[in-house]
């Protein structure tokens, strides 16, 4: 056998093993607890960091378009990774490491340059770009997040954050139980996140669903398919989801109603939970609604129509 035919695989895996482009930062495979604090192996703190990391900003939430290529299935370390390409909610808790000079200016699974000084994070499935506020359980101290990068790899880490994020949660020295909440644009205020706000048009068809503040919005009462469609007005309509989880569709529903003031309600198909939108009094009305929704929430819309 030639020479460079043995050669081949060793330097596929290798480049394999290293490209950020398909989905993650390198891995390391033996990430044990670590001796000086909460970063893998020779990893760690840069040698001139800023002269004060408490004074860099949080990240600002704000409407994004999902990266093309980050938000795919992928495989690190045996294991299959689905990433969230959804608008849905998400809240949990876990450990948080950190990571730093290891990988500092190299690119992460977006194809931006890491920055350890930064406010950004990397989570195995959260979309990217997405924004979470990180909760450290022991203080209560929070920071708001860019999720630009995936990762962590071990079974018992959740998410991993800049040097900057993990001084200002004061988790430098180890691993550090928190709660990670995703946050968006458009309902920041109500967590008290600031945010880079674009103003929409607001499209103004036949209310279904009177406008109520998130944080007060009631779950809306399921209809049937059958019933929903001799109940509902004929016409032009938009389906901008359909979830298995009822709340997850009443959380999408009440953001809709509390930014854009749209008529909104929820159908029971089986086991699916589908959010809807109108009726539209016309083509150009609905295409425009269309547009907005797509701009608002980075969601394409399906267009459906009722017959009389």
């Amino acid at each position: 056998m030639k020479p460079e035919r043995l050669l081949l695989p060793v330097l596929l895996a290798a480049y394999l093993a290293g490209c950020s482009s398909v989905g993650t930062r390198p891995p390391v495979a033996d990430a044990g607890a670590p001796k000086k604090g909460g970063y893998y192996l020779d990893d760690g703190p840069g040698d001139n960091p800023p002269a004060d990391l408490a004074a860099i900003p949080d990240a600002v939430p704000k409407w994004e378009p999902l990266h093309r290529h980050a938000n795919k299935p992928y495989t690190a370390l045996g294991r299959q990774y689905v990433p969230q390409t959804t608008e849905e909610p998400y809240k949990a808790r876990g450990l948080a490491s950190w990571y730093g000079r290891r990988y500092h200016g190299k690119a992460t699974s977006s194809g931006e340059l890491y920055d350890m000084y930064g406010m950004t994070a990397a989570h195995p499935t959260l979309p990217i770009p997405s924004y979470v506020r990180v909760t450290n359980l022991k203080n209560g101290r929070s920071v708001v997040l860019r999720v630009n990068d995936r990762g962590p790899f071990k079974d018992d880490r959740l998410i991993d954050v800049t040097y900057t994020a993990a001084f200002k949660l004061d988790i430098l020295r180890g691993v550090t139980l928190v709660e990670v909440e995703r946050v968006f644009a458009e309902d920041a205020p109500a967590k008290g996140v600031q945010i880079a706000r674009v103003e929409q048009p607001v499209v103004e068809p036949t209310p279904l669903l009177e406008p109520t503040p998130l944080a007060e919005a009631k779950p809306l009462a399921a209809v049937p398919a059958a019933e929903a469609a001799k109940a509902a007005a004929p016409g032009r309509y938009l389906q901008v989801g359909a979830f298995g989880n009822p709340t997850a569709a009443d959380d999408l529903a009440a953001r809709i109603v509390r930014k854009l003031g749209l008529g909104v309600r929820r159908v029971q198909a089986g086991s699916l939970h589908k959010v809807q939108i109108g009726p539209f009094p016309s083509a150009e009305a609905l295409d425009q609604a269309s547009r907005t929704i797509q701009e608002a929430f980075g969601i394409r819309p399906l267009k459906i129509e009722l017959g009389g």
